[in-house]
């Protein structure tokens, strides 16, 4: 019996066996690209292979050339029209001087290939993943291909794809991994920065869920120049994150300048603002450089921005847009190298649609917006605000900290605080004074019924800020028995913050007499 011998591997076997080993060792197949012409050339003979990336556009983008003879150029865009009507992915031209390439920019590219002695070409398109891949196999011999080629050229392509699929996972993978250190890194930064607050930055403490996630959006865009917007209500420690950002910034060793818009009548605001020159306005004596200037280089943080009137407002908006300013009474423009962080304890969406508010200037500010929630609604950062703010204030009396008894600390964690962080300091302050150095009692921090009292849990209910802030004003004069001095410091504000809010919630009907000229503006107004 004659035996059958079974027929051994092909060349163009073996070839591709010794391509797939060529590919298999390296990630990225540009670095071996004369290798792969000079181990395909064997079955497919050229003169130099060519590897391109196409968009959808028409656009081509040369990745690797086997050879230095080949003309050297950045980006091509081709005909699309013209390619569709040569029946691509496919395309082959047996004479260049004759069929040259359906190429639009650079126009001279088809002479500057035929002046290198290159006849004819075989190109082939491939995808691989998102990339489409183009492999082009170029010849000095006219008619040098033909097709019963293209199978062969496709299947060198499909090799090359498969590389360059490779590649991108790789890449995919080395961004996730870059991705995940950067996101590791910020826990690690927020944590440090909750864990050791800067007198710079104030008591950036807490371990809710939410105060670790405010933290880290104020690290993510600390790295930046965009305009940031803080909103939340009144006392949820809007300037603190603002003096966060500003200090993890490139502009840390530059000014940080904060102005209180709701505590300035406009003239005043406007001077405040951009300054004024000598006899701009009756008592402007001499020149004065505004806030814009005084915070050149750093941060201008605006707290309660809603307050400025549409007027302001309009000057505000120019100088954001083009970065220059005037002084009151000056002609001269000014430039404005600062970073904006705006401040709002209302609605400005509300504000926008009620005409309050220009929706432009809101646009501009509300580039990245950072909410703070309530005390009420994070209450896991009762208790180490709490610890951090008793230290503080042991040191600022010299004495060791004082402690909370268990009642005392029962009625911090239920209380509703309507004036959040703020009114939570200013009753430690308060009890740690009034206990003189015992341990601070329920009756020591000066707060109304927490558990029982209607309007508290109505506020914690309610999330219109302007409800809330009417409630809590309306409560604190209550308490002191009309006391406007006694109930803005209950509320951590300014007297003169007070009676905007109390004109504002027509709750003004026994103002004191005016003692100042801004007290007075407001009285007249």
């Amino acid at each position: 019996m004659n035996a059958v011998l079974a027929p051994g591997p092909s060349l163009d076997d073996a070839i591709f066996d010794e391509l797939l080993r060529a590919i298999s060792e390296v990630l990225d197949i540009r670095t071996i690209f004369p290798r792969v012409s000079e181990v395909v050339s064997r079955i497919l003979p050229h003169d130099c292979l060519t590897m391109t990336f196409h968009d959808d556009d028409g656009g081509i983008a040369i990745e690797a050339v086997s050879t230095d003879d080949f003309p050297r150029f950045d980006t091509v865009t081709v005909n699309q029209a013209v390619l569709r009507t040569l029946n691509q992915p496919n395309f082959i031209s047996d004479n260049l001087l004759r069929e040259p390439l359906p190429v639009t920019t650079p126009r001279d590219l088809n002479d500057r290939i035929t002046a290198r002695g290159y006849r004819s070409v075989l190109s082939v398109h491939l995808r691989a993943l998102d990339k489409a891949v183009g492999l082009a196999f170029w010849s000095k011999r006219v008619q040098a291909f033909s097709v019963n080629d293209i199978g062969i050229a496709r299947r060198v392509a499909s090799y090359v794809a498969v590389a360059v699929s490779h590649q991108q996972l790789a890449e995919l993978g080395r961004q996730r991994a870059e991705a995940r250190a950067r996101a590791e890194n910020l826990d690690a930064s927020a944590s440090a920065f909750i864990a050791e607050p800067d007198a710079r930055s104030g008591c950036v403490v807490g371990q809710s869920e939410q105060w670790k996630e405010i933290v880290k959006r104020a690290l993510q865009v600390s790295a930046t120049e965009t305009t940031v917007l803080l909103s939340g209500e009144s006392g949820t420690g809007k300037e603190v994150i603002a003096r966060l950002i500003h200090r993890a910034s490139r502009r840390r060793e530059r000014p940080f300048v904060a102005i209180n818009c709701a505590a300035l009548p406009d003239q005043l605001l406007e001077s405040e603002l951009f300054g004024h020159e000598r006899g701009a306005f009756t008592d402007a004596v001499a020149a004065k450089p505004g806030q814009f200037e005084l915070a050149s280089g750093g941060v201008l943080f605006l707290d309660e921005v809603t307050e400025m009137s549409l007027s302001a407002q309009s000057k505000f908006l120019r100088a954001l847009q083009e970065r220059e300013f005037q002084r009151l009474g000056g002609t001269r423009l000014l430039k404005a190298n600062i970073r904006v962080i705006a401040a709002t304890n209302r609605d400005l969406r509300t504000a926008v649609e009620s005409g309050a508010f220009r929706d432009d200037l809101y646009y501009r500010l509300q580039v990245f917006e950072i909410h703070l929630p309530p005390l009420r609604e994070r209450r896991a950062d009762i208790l180490p605000l709490a610890e951090s703010f008793l230290l503080e204030i042991g040191r600022s009396l010299g004495r060791p900290p004082s402690r909370l008894s268990r009642e005392a600390t029962r009625t911090l964690l239920t209380y509703a605080w309507p004036g959040n962080i703020r009114e939570l300091r200013n009753a430690l302050e308060r009890g740690a004074i009034v206990a003189e150095g015992g341990p601070i009692a329920v009756e020591h921090l000066s707060l109304r019924e927490h558990s029982s009292d209607a309007e508290a849990f109505a506020a914690a209910a309610t999330t219109n800020l302007n409800v809330i802030e009417h409630q809590a004003i309306a409560r604190a004069l209550r308490d002191v028995r009309g006391n406007k001095s006694a109930a803005a410091r209950r509320l951590g504000l300014s007297r003169t913050q007070l009676y905007v809010r109390l004109r504002k919630y027509r709750l003004d009907s026994t103002l004191p007499a005016s003692t100042t000229p801004t007290e007075r503006f407001y009285n007249a107004r």
